[in-house]
């Protein structure tokens, strides 16, 4: 999921990336079943239930990774969230960017310090910033 390509990021919104994700893991829960997502995730049943019905709770790239963990199709969360981590660097290092220009991309509202803990996973992402990040990206890849 986090590592899809995008078919034309270019004409691709985040909103529609984030929504992608967000249909994904409303599969989840409704393949695991509410109750089960929300144990083995450790979040909150209201947002469990917010998701299921289709709403766009924040949502961290961890929690995210959780809901999906809860499934047998999908690797553990850490594994996720090293794939994720992976990918970005690689399509970065493939679109030439840095974390400066990236910055300067998602239209200055991140400064470059905190976008690369949150890039390396030492600060917690949104799912809504990586839903930016991986369009954004993935438009500036000519690959």
């Amino acid at each position: 999921m986090f590592t899809d390509e995008i078919q034309t990021p270019a004409e691709t919104t985040a909103d529609a990336v984030r929504a992608q994700y967000e249909a994904t893991l409303a599969d989840v829960i409704e393949t695991v079943g509410s109750d089960a997502v929300a144990a083995h995730a450790d979040i909150d049943a209201d947002t469990v239930a917010a998701l299921a019905a289709g709403d766009s709770p924040t949502l961290t790239v961890t929690e995210a990774a959780d809901i999906l963990a809860a499934s047998d199709d999908y690797p553990p969360a850490d594994t996720l969230q090293a794939e994720l981590q992976d990918h970005v660097m690689l399509q970065m290092s493939s679109a030439v960017l840095d974390v400066d220009a990236l910055a300067r991309g998602l239209d200055g509202d991140h400064d470059a310090k905190p976008l690369q803990q949150k890039l390396e996973g030492r600060q917690p992402m949104t799912l809504a910033e990586y839903a930016r990040i991986h369009r954004y990206v993935a438009a500036q890849n000519p690959y």
